[in-house]
């Protein structure tokens, strides 16, 4: 009798990810619109450069495709926490297929401009930091919380996986004709589009009732008074998420160092295409060698749930680091070009389990009416460094060259590192990932409302808190 009591009040274990469908129609939209975007994203510099000839003007584009990850992180948190985050992403895969499709227009037309790549780019990416940051806090409400990690987990292996998909596509594409790998975008914006249309749970909690509106004048519009407490009310819920933020001390400080080595990454990626085409390189190896590079981050991926319950968060944020800067500096100094691709490739494989772990961390512990401007104010931190990694990637280029260029970002990384290891939050950051449902949510004590002290405050030199090659 007593046994059956207990089957009774036993927790039901909830099915594995892959039959639950929405998770799976959610995880494969993804992967064929990542699929997409990255094939583009290697086909946008070698575009530029095959129309300008000018690496300058290559980095250019790559610091507008990546302004809007700094300047539209916190409105886009509160649209999210606003909004209903299906219908976001819809309008989000449309609209980016839309853009695509100009380009592939423009160019069967033979008038494309740069000011108009710029345009689709700065839109895209606008589009995109909307899109990401409602499928990220999508995901606890689409999966049980026991398998958030090995959630996170399967959608890194999916990342890593469509990219070393989509890199090498792009590079063959692009050598098939200019136009090819926008088509492609434009398809696999679609088709995850589709796959949005097929998911039944909703992607936020309930929400309690909004506050009434304020009451219309006679004209049938809100007074000005009225118009001012709106403006403020908004305001507030925007920063409300970086100001939570901010007040934990370890979230702030992985933030941080993620903004600091995201400029390095982004600068390299421009480096290591150039460093490649001077050496020979055609489109279609420069495509396969970052599609190599993300197979290696989909390994990572693979090992990252490993990793995240088995070292300790102070161990896995200062060892990443200190890899990192090891392969920048055999990158740069190694004296080869394959010394540096091997590096530039190993270097992938550290993302996926920085991600996993921090991320998981921080999705556990924010609470979902607060987790988009949570979200978006970590990317503001974190990614909001990507448009000047782009920029500086192309103005060291023309300034300096391909190997100084290297060694100069290799310097960066050795001071991330150190930064890493000085920083008191993370010293004392000695828990591991939890990912057992009968074990509370992880939990970090604010730190108390006023300015941090020095040595507990980084300068910022990303999404969300990636931080991988890219």
């Amino acid at each position: 009798m007593s046994r059956v009591a207990d089957d009774a009040g036993a927790v039901a274990e909830p099915p594995p990810l892959r039959r639950n469908r929405d998770f799976m129609l959610l995880w494969s939209g993804s992967a064929v619109a990542i699929i997409g975007s990255t094939a583009s994203t290697v086909a946008y510099p070698l575009l530029v450069l095959a129309v300008t000839g000018s690496p300058s003007a290559a980095g250019l584009v790559g610091f507008v495709v990546l302004l809007p990850a700094l300047l539209f992180q916190l409105p886009a948190g509160v649209l999210v926490d606003s909004w209903n985050r299906k219908r976001v992403m819809m309008w989000c895969d449309g609209l980016r297929a839309a853009g695509a499709a100009s380009v592939v227009l423009a160019l069967l037309a033979g008038e494309l401009r740069l000011a108009h790549v710029m345009v689709v780019g700065f839109v895209e990416g606008t589009l995109t930091v909307l899109n990401g940051l409602a499928s990220t806090a999508a995901v606890p409400n689409v999966v049980h919380r026991s398998q958030l990690s090995a959630a996170l987990a399967g959608n890194e292996a999916r990342g890593r996986a469509a990219t070393m998909i989509g890199t090498p596509l792009g590079g063959i594409l692009f050598g098939l004709g200019r136009a090819v790998p926008f088509v492609l975008e434009t398809f696999a914006y679609l088709v995850s589009l589709a796959t949005l249309l097929g998911i039944r749970k909703d992607f936020q909690a309930a929400r309690p009732g909004e506050p009434a509106r304020a009451k219309a004048g006679p004209d049938g519009d809100a007074t000005a008074d009225s118009r001012r407490t709106r403006v403020r009310r908004q305001a507030g819920r925007m920063v409300e998420g970086l100001t939570w933020l901010w007040r934990r001390p370890l979230l702030r400080t992985t933030a941080l160092l993620v903004a600091g080595s995201n400029l390095l990454f982004r600068a390299l990626f421009l480096v290591m295409i150039v460093l490649l085409a001077e050496e020979g390189a055609r489109p279609a190896a420069i495509g396969l060698l970052i599609g190599v590079a993300g197979g290696c981050g989909m390994l990572g991926s693979l090992v990252a749930g490993w990793f995240g319950r088995t070292l300790r968060m102070n161990a896995l944020v200062i060892g990443a680091n200190w890899v990192w800067a090891l392969l920048m500096c055999v990158l740069a100094f190694g004296g080869g070009l394959w010394p540096a691709a091997i590096a530039y490739t190993a270097m992938w494989f550290v993302g996926p389990i920085w991600n996993v772990a921090v991320g998981s961390y921080q999705l556990a512990v924010t609470p979902d009416e607060l987790r988009g401007r949570v979200l978006s104010a970590s990317s503001l931190l974190a990614n909001g460094a990507l448009p000047l990694g782009a920029l500086v990637g192309g103005l060291l280029l023309d300034g300096f060259g391909v190997r100084a260029a290297a060694a100069v970002l290799a310097g960066w990384m050795v001071l991330m590192a150190l930064a890493a290891t000085l920083a008191r939050p993370v010293r004392r950051a000695t828990m591991t990932v939890i990912t057992d449902p009968s074990s509370p949510a992880p939990a970090e004590t604010p730190a108390a409302p006023q300015a941090p002290a020095p040595s507990e405050a980084l300068t910022p030199s990303a999404p969300a808190t990636d931080a991988d090659p890219r």
